[in-house]
């Protein structure tokens, strides 16, 4: 039995065969947006103490 594949996942995978140059640019915006280097003792020190605490009543404007 074959299994289904929608008509979209159909496309991006020929689309990523007939553009290879495209998994480099994928690559590329996943460790600008996501990928995060580790931190050091320091640095997570300092956004810890940076950190604002939150409001009681979240939608408080006072």
């Amino acid at each position: 039995m074959e299994s289904y594949e929608s008509e979209h996942t159909r496309f991006i995978r020929e689309w990523m065969e007939r553009h290879p140059e495209e998994i480099i640019e994928q690559k590329r915006g996943r460790a600008l947006w996501w990928d995060k280097p580790p931190q050091t003792p320091e640095v997570r020190k300092d956004t810890i103490e940076a950190e604002v605490p939150p409001k009681a009543y979240y939608y408080d404007v006072n």
